[in-house]
C-alpha cells in the first residue's frame, strides 16, 4: 500500500476506473476532508456535509466506468459546489454571490450543460484566483463565507465604507467578465468536441 500511496491523480485514476478499491480508499484519505471541510464552510452543517462527502465518493465509484476525468481535485470540488447548490435549492436559500449562477446550473438542460458549468466554474476560480489579495479576500469572506461588510472591516482594519466599494468593483469587474466569457463559450465548447 506505500508504493500505491505515492501516485499522483493521474495514476489513481486508471486503476480506479478499472475498478481497484484501492484506488478509491487512497482517494478518500486523500480528499475527505478538504471536501467535507468545503461543505461545512458552506452549509454550516456537519452532518449533513459528512453526507454530501459520502454521497460524492460514492457517486465517483458507482460511475466510475462512465465518467471521463481529467482533473480529479477540480472534479471532486466541482462535485462539492454543485452538491452544496441542490443543498441551497432544497432549502429555498442561496447566498447572494451564488445565486446569479444557480439559475444557470437548473436551466440550462441541453447536451452541453454539464461541459458550460465546468467551464463557467473554472472561469470564476481562475479569475478569483487572478485578482489582487485584497480584493479576493473581502469578496470570499463576504459571498463565500457570507460574513457582515461591519465584520470584515474590523477584522481586516479598514473602513467599512473601502470595503463596501471594493465589493461593489469586484460584482461590477466579474458581471464584465462573466458576459465576455460567456459570449465566446458556444465557441469553445464547439472545439473541445
Amino acid at each position: 500500500m506505500n508504493r500505491l500511496s505515492e501516485l499522483t491523480d493521474d495514476q489513481l485514476l486508471p486503476l480506479l476506473k478499472g475498478g481497484d478499491e484501492r484506488a478509491l480508499r487512497l482517494i478518500y484519505y486523500k480528499y475527505w476532508k478538504v471536501l467535507y471541510n468545503e461543505c461545512c464552510r458552506r452549509l454550516n452543517d456537519p452532518q449533513q456535509s459528512e453526507e454530501l462527502v459520502q454521497d460524492i465518493l460514492a457517486d465517483l465509484w458507482e460511475s466510475r466506468a462512465d465518467r471521463e476525468i481529467i482533473n480529479l481535485e477540480a472534479y471532486l470540488n466541482t462535485a462539492v459546489k454543485y452538491a452544496v447548490y441542490r443543498q441551497y435549492r432544497k432549502k429555498k436559500i442561496m447566498p447572494f454571490f451564488e445565486e446569479p449562477l444557480e439559475h444557470l446550473l437548473y436551466e440550462n438542460n441541453g447536451a452541453d450543460s454539464a461541459l458550460f458549468l465546468k467551464e463557467l466554474n473554472l472561469f470564476v476560480a481562475q479569475w478569483l484566483a487572478a485578482q489582487p489579495e485584497k480584493r479576493r479576500e473581502i469578496f470570499i469572506r463576504r459571498y463565500m463565507e457570507e460574513e457582515s461588510t461591519e465584520k470584515i472591516s474590523q477584522e481586516m482594519g479598514v473602513p467599512q465604507k473601502t470595503v463596501q466599494n471594493i465589493l461593489r468593483n469586484t460584482e461590477v469587474a466579474l458581471k464584465t467578465d462573466i458576459n465576455k466569457f460567456l459570449a465566446l463559450l458556444p465557441l469553445l465548447i464547439h472545439s473541445l468536441k
